[in-house]
């Protein structure tokens, strides 16, 4: 017998064959649980049936002769007054219900038994819903667990009690009978999982699908076209520069157009950037250059492709990770992963234009001896200026004026002051910066967003503020996100690769290095965490699984699902967001990896002051939208507690060594370490401390654990990422709840999964003061203090804990802005602000970047700052191509409106 059969002999094993029997196979792990249940709890239950009737199969043509043939042979043996003994025949497989066999018990056939067997068939009716028989599970592919669900919806598909309980426990049976996970579109057996077709079908209607809001166009052609005319005017300066050079005016100029294909993507040999139109190749090699660079050789200051520099992070023993002595035989530097080892073949501080303004290849080898850097195009040499021409020509055929901005009376949101009671009017107050009116953030329901909404949406955007959408699962067909669900459809996708899945890339949040573990493991330390060889909480997260440029290929039905789920889908869509940029890029145009992408963490509601599960501080390149899909709540264990307070007291005492042996602001870092220790003094096994709003009772609570509880009665104390803080005045916050040691809950919202922290572009500048002076506060790789920053932001080495924040606030008047994101919560990121994150609960975040025309401007200036880094920097390449984008919306953008122009769309009056 095949899987999935089973043999109806009483008394024979119903265990089927399974073409998988690993220990990693949760099926038969989830089922094993469920049939224990039912043996306890339901197995003496009489409406299920351990053993089903077989169902009569069609005859085909010849078998109905041979039958005819066979009764007159018989009908031929009993009139000879013989008994003839026929062993039993194999009945057909059929797909609906799987291959079954008969007994082999011999059977007499007399008059009367041939007689049952001629007898005209029964009307076979399809079962009704809850009735029994011989019925295979959709999920399982079985029909030995007993009793099935019919769907009454599609009359097709069923369900065994088993899987119901195992994978849909948030169904009833009644649900099921109504309409199965099949009709909701939300099955998650691995066949489902593993389905293309939803997604497929999105991205042929995206392939024909034609804005026909033609407003959105007249949008994009406002705010673009700026940006455009700035691309124009850099080319047409360089224009000047080569007629210069060679001798001629600017009209007679003819420029090479460079043998480039759509799908090669072309960087800077000195910065990294992207190239997406002029620039300057040699005439003997391959080295190119582009204009911002020629820009900064002629005026003698090339900052771009800063020079290499070398990390100093060394490996000192896993001892030293918990405060135990440096062993000084095992001493070695990290393979820094953030520096790739990478070095200039040139000399920059020799390299100088000539007079004329050309420039010489710096390289000199056999190929190339200074070869000349030829000016070239890859999309013409008129291409920008022509559309410069047609958007200003539409721009008075549409009488468009320049954009302007809505008066800040629009949003209601800005009439809030701190009395005001807002809990059910779409905003969640994130900040108490005094006389600010940004300390709101706008936070609407998924299912409550209507087209009118996205001008509210653009009025806070266009500001550079966050905006955090709820409730956007209950927008979705409830698809689960359980990590096990997830992986069982990658297992299916890739079962001819099996190794290349069961290990995976994880990051320890404790020395921030990179280990393979096995995919088993990592998911059942997500939901029963795990622990160090000190008994410390062992935080992992994974490193980019599945991989994002594969997460379609590999979860279609996931994809689709989270394409589906995303709000204010002009901006966000992937496929056909009329207000994304990045789905401006025509076919075959290589494209940058915008997602989506899995962010899969650990995490704990105490801040443990190391190892915590943290995303540093960071800016993104592009805007992005970033929803929590699934949370786990992992308690610490009992007899953790105590090793835990023993070695939050090691940790303090390092700290305190380490950082009196600093050369610079010693006297700063010893003041703020005099602080910890009244804390570690203070230290309280009884309560914990729960911080439950910020003022006006708006905030999202924030939970400190036992060993943060201060010696006195005006502080609340914090850990921090490098040994224990005391906490801010009780001023900040208008109430503090004293908790049981086992409540570990955030204001009892089993909701909340993880802490944000965002910074105002405006208030970037001070932030960067602040890391600079007090960076030496800050571990990273192996545990060591940080020796030198590059970029205090983009090296993302920092996460500053409530105390850093509070000194922040002190020292330079700044905040971010502070919020909880909850299960289904949808934040939104502008681009150019710098955020953290710290999982309060083991989480799974699915993230997608998207390019906004608001924020086209702080992209310019971040790819303009990333190719100032060193050429070793984890951020110095230029991936996005912004710049690209940006002239490809706008040959779009004019498409659309030429079309509409001549008739052929809606005009918008």
């Amino acid at each position: 017998m095949g899987p999935g059969n089973t043999d109806t002999r009483a008394g024979a094993d119903p265990s089927p064959c399974h073409e998988e029997t690993q220990s990693l196979d949760f099926d038969t792990e989830c089922e094993a649980k469920m049939t224990n249940s039912a043996e306890n709890g339901a197995g003496g239950s009489s409406c299920v049936q351990e053993v089903v009737k077989k169902k009569r199969g069609r005859k085909s043509k010849k078998e109905k002769e041979d039958m005819e043939k066979k009764r007159m042979l018989d009908a031929t043996a009993m009139e000879g007054g013989v008994s003839e003994q026929r062993p039993s025949r194999r009945r057909k497989k059929d797909d609906a219900i799987g291959e079954f066999e008969m007994s082999d018990i011999q059977t007499e056939y007399g008059l009367r038994g041939r007689k049952q067997e001629m007898m005209p068939k029964v009307n076979r009716k399809k079962p009704k819903c809850g009735e029994e028989g011989p019925l295979t599970c959709h999920q399982c592919k079985r029909n030995d667990k007993g009793r099935v669900v019919n769907c009454t919806s599609c009359n097709r598909k069923r369900f065994c009690l088993f899987c119901l309980q195992a994978w849909y426990p948030h169904l009833k049976e009644d649900d099921i009978a109504e309409a199965c996970p099949v009709c909701r579109g939300n099955c998650n057996c691995k066949a489902c999982l593993s389905s293309a077709e939803l997604i497929k079908k999105m991205r042929k209607n995206a392939k024909t699908f034609e804005d026909d809001k033609v407003e959105l166009s007249m949008y994009l052609l406002q705010v673009l076209l700026p940006y455009l005319r700035q691309l124009d005017e850099e080319q047409m300066i360089e224009n000047e520069t080569e007629a210069k050079i060679q001798g001629l005016s600017v009209s007679e100029l003819n420029i090479v157009k460079a043998d480039f294909s759509k799908d090669e993507r072309v960087y800077c040999d000195n910065c990294k950037t992207s190239i997406f139109d002029y620039h300057r190749s040699c005439t003997k090699c391959s080295f190119d250059l582009c204009l911002i660079c020629c820009r900064e050789l002629r005026t003698g200051q090339l900052v771009g492709g800063a020079d290499p520099i070398e990390w100093d992070f060394v490996w000192q023993g896993r001892g030293y990770l918990h405060a135990e002595e440096e062993n000084k035989n095992v001493k070695q530097n990290a393979s820094n992963a953030d520096a790739k080892p990478e070095v200039h073949e040139w000399s920059r501080s020799r390299w100088n234009t000539q007079s004329n303004g050309s420039i010489p290849c710096p390289k000199v080898d056999d190929e190339c001896n200074h070869g000349f850097l030829e000016l070239r195009s890859v999309l013409g040499q008129h291409f920008i200026s022509k559309l410069v021409g047609k958007a200003k020509e539409l721009v008075q055929a549409y009488k468009l004026q320049n954009v302007v901005k809505t008066p800040d009376n629009f949003c209601s949101c800005m009439s809030l002051d701190r009395n005001t009671d807002v809990r059910y009017n779409n905003v969640r107050k994130a900040a108490s910066r005094e006389d600010s009116g940004d300390n709101y953030l706008y936070c609407p329901k998924a299912i409550d967003l209507q087209y009118k909404d996205l001008r509210h949406f653009q009025w806070h955007w266009e500001k550079g503020e966050p905006v955090i959408v709820s409730n956007v699962l209950e927008c979705t067909s409830g698809l689960s996100w359980e990590p096990l669900v997830m992986w069982r459809a990658l297992r299916h996708v890739t079962n001819t690769k099996r190794g290349q899945h069961l290990d995976v890339k994880a990051i320890d949040c404790l020395d921030w290095c990179e280990g393979e573990i096995n995919i088993h493991q990592f998911f059942t330390g997500y939901t029963n965490g795990r622990e160090d060889w000190l008994h410390w909480p062992q935080i992992l997260k994974l490193k980019d699984w599945p991989p994002s440029n594969l997460f379609e290929e590999q979860l279609p039905r996931h994809c689709a699902e989270f394409i589906s789920s995303l709000p204010f889908k002009e901006y966000t869509d992937p496929l056909r967001g009329a207000l994304n940029l990045a789905v401006k890029l025509p076919d075959g145009c290589l494209k940058p990896d915008m997602g989506p992408k899995t962010y899969i963490a650990y995490g704990f509601p105490q801040e443990l002051g190391r190892g915590d599960s943290v995303t540093k501080l960071h800016c993104d390149m592009s805007d992005a939208v970033n929803m929590l899909t699934h949370i786990a709540e992992v308690k610490l264990k009992s007899e953790q507690l105590p090793a835990i307070e023993k070695l939050k007291q090691k940790h303090f005492e390092q700290d305190k060594r380490e950082l009196l042996g600093a050369d610079q602001d010693v006297e700063t870092n010893v003041d703020m370490l005099n602080n910890l220790s009244s804390t570690i003094n203070g230290l309280d096994k009884q309560n914990s401390v729960h911080v439950m709003e910020h003022e006006g009772g708006l905030c999202d609570g924030k939970e400190v654990d036992q060993f943060h509880r201060p010696s006195g009665s005006n502080e609340v104390a914090i850990a921090n990422e490098d040994g224990l803080s005391c906490g801010s005045e009780l001023n900040e916050v208008d109430k503090v709840k004293i908790k049981q040691e086992n409540d570990l809950l955030f204001g009892g919202d089993a909701s909340e999964g993880a802490l944000w922290d965002i910074f105002r572009r405006q208030d970037v500048p001070k932030l960067q003061e602040y890391l600079k002076k007090h960076f030496r506060e800050f571990r990273h790789v192996h545990c060591c203090p940080l020796k030198q920053v590059i970029h205090p932001i983009h090296d993302q080495t920092f996460y500053l804990t409530m105390e850093h924040k509070r000194k922040l606030k002190e020292e330079y008047g700044i905040e971010p802005w502070t919020f909880i994101q909850k299960l289904g919560d949808a934040v939104f990121i502008p681009a150019g602000c710098p955020h953290q994150v710290r999982n309060l609960k083991s989480c799974l975040k699915v993230a997608m970047d998207f390019v906004s025309p608001e924020n086209v401007g702080e992209c310019f200036r971040l790819a303009e700052e990333f190719r100032t880094l060193p050429i070793n920097h984890r951020s110095t390449e230029d991936k996005l191509e912004v710049k690209k984008m940006t002239i490809y919306a706008m040959e779009d953008v004019i498409r659309k409106l030429e079309k509409a122009r001549s008739g052929l769309a809606k005009v918008p009056e």
